[in-house]
Order: structure tokens, then sequence, then C-alpha cells
């Protein structure tokens, strides 16, 4: 099996930087792999929050985490910032499959990159519910054909 090759910078629509913490190194002095698992959570549920696509206590319909996938291409450490890239790869009638990267600062290349798949379902039943028009309109703005 061929490894996987790093995106770059132009596959990704939307950005954010955040802080490494003390407390995101382990013992080998880089970033932990659970922590790139933090920051694609973080960075879906931020945007969908900035698109008024969230709302935590009452929303309906709500997204939940159905699969997540991460390949590692080179280390990050305390204390370094990094741009969290976010684009839509896949859009179903319940699903959303983003796509997104992790890069150190100024790089081309990501450090990292992986899916997270969201299933759309009613808040109550959760059982799978069509995407809002008004929330596809917002991901398809998102969206790229390369991954």
């Amino acid at each position: 099996m061929s490894r996987r090759e790093a995106p770059r910078r132009d596959a990704f629509k939307n950005w954010r930087t955040v802080t490494t913490r003390w407390a995101d190194n382990d013992a080998y002095g880089h970033v932990n792999n659970t922590v790139y698992y933090e920051w694609f959570d973080s960075a879906v549920n931020a945007w969908m929050v900035e698109q008024d696509m969230l709302d935590i206590a009452a929303g309906d319909p709500i997204a939940l985490v159905a699969e997540t996938s991460c390949s590692y291409f080179s280390s990050l450490a305390f204390p370094d910032s990094v741009d969290i890239g976010l684009a839509v790869s896949q859009l179903g009638t319940s699903s959303i499959r983003y796509s997104i990267a992790i890069f150190g600062q100024g790089a081309d290349s990501a450090a990292a990159a992986g899916e997270f798949v969201h299933v759309v379902v009613d808040r109550s039943s959760r059982r799978p519910a069509p995407i809002p028009s008004s929330w596809r309109e917002k991901l398809e703005a998102i969206s790229s054909s390369r991954p």
C-alpha cells in the first residue's frame, strides 16, 4: 500500500489558527495523536457555530460524528501555532464528509490530514434526517473536489 500524499493549502476553503499547549506534547516531544482529533472536532464545530448551523442546547437537527481518520506526515510541537484547513469533500442526503488538514504555520504541505464525517439526525429520535437547505448552501460554499 502506498503512503497518502500530504495535502497542500490550496485544497482547503476555510481556515482557523490554534496555538499548541504545553500539555499537547507527549513523552516523545511532539503533539500527541489524540490532539489532532480534538483539533478536527473543534474546527468543524466552531465553523458550524459561526455559520449559525449549530445550536448546542436546542438545535434540531443535530450532527453526530460517525467516522474520523487521520494520517500523519510530519511532527508538530509546543510552542507552535498551527493552521487548520477545512473543506467539505462529500455531501449526502444526511451525511457530510469533511477533509481537514493541520499545517505548521507557513508550511505548504500538511503535517497531518484526515476526514471527519457527520450524520445529521433528529435531536429526539437520533434517526437520520435530511441536511437542511440552509445548511447545504453553507456546506457547498466550502466544498472542494480535491481532498
